[in-house]
């Protein structure tokens, strides 16, 4: 059966749009999480205007997609667009002795991602937030109910009594990352906050971005040496 045209014309598109070198770094950063511009260009030692123009040229592609800041409306991150790139998933090459989830109050996001996490790898999980809340959100656990995914009804924690050394930080949030201590590095993920609506869509939506991310994540990462003895 022969592909369909439309479908062919697709993958041209992209696979034009990632023929440069310079495009196919910015891709790789974004592939284990979302970035502003001015850490990319840091990352990448990539002059703004030509940074600039390779985002375009994504962004036209719908490869990548702007997202605001909850945090500092004044920023904005990249971030790939789900599914697009499914066969370009990262190798597991990344090591690390346990993968900490971090959103602001350690209330939803960070938690549903920790136990999330157990699903997909055995590195073990744990989450944290930059000014935890007295509880988890009733709308976290009444989502995870809904999944049958199980969560501990646990206190939210500061990231410093959770962080330890070899840990890798992953926030969740969009003011988490931006509260980050300066010595802490993090990849980040831009999940919408789910107690801004407070419905059950909302909390499900967050389920399933974090779903989707911890899919493609969860073959790179692999255990320390020390942990897979």
């Amino acid at each position: 059966m022969f592909t369909e045209l439309s479908e062919l014309e697709r993958r041209a598109e992209l696979h034009r749009a990632l023929g440069d070198p310079g495009r196919l770094a910015l891709v790789d950063a974004l592939a284990l999480g979302d970035a502003s511009p001015s850490e990319l260009q840091r990352a990448l030692g990539m002059a703004s205007n030509l940074l600039a123009h390779h985002v375009d040229v994504l962004a036209g592609a719908g490869i990548v997609r702007r997202v605001r800041s909850e945090g500092d409306r004044r920023r904005s991150y990249l971030t790939l667009v789900p599914g697009v790139l499914d066969d370009l998933a990262p190798s597991a090459t990344v090591e690390a002795a346990r993968v900490v989830f971090v959103c602001a109050e350690n209330a939803a996001r960070s938690q549903l991602a920790a136990a999330l996490w157990t699903g997909h790898n055995p590195v073990p999980a744990d989450s944290a937030g930059t000014r935890p809340a007295d509880r988890i959100h009733p709308g976290a656990l009444a989502a995870a109910a809904r999944h049958r995914l199980p969560i501990a009804d646990r206190r939210p924690r500061r990231l410093d009594e959770v962080l330890r050394p070899g840990d890798l930080v992953i926030t969740v949030c969009d003011r988490a990352h931006e509260e980050l201590p300066g010595d802490v590095a993090a990849a980040h993920w831009s999940i919408p906050d789910p107690a801004r609506g407070g419905g059950d869509q909302a909390f499900d939506e967050s389920f399933h971005q974090l779903t989707g991310r911890i899919t493609r994540l969860a073959p790179a990462i692999q255990p320390t040496a020390t942990e897979a003895c």
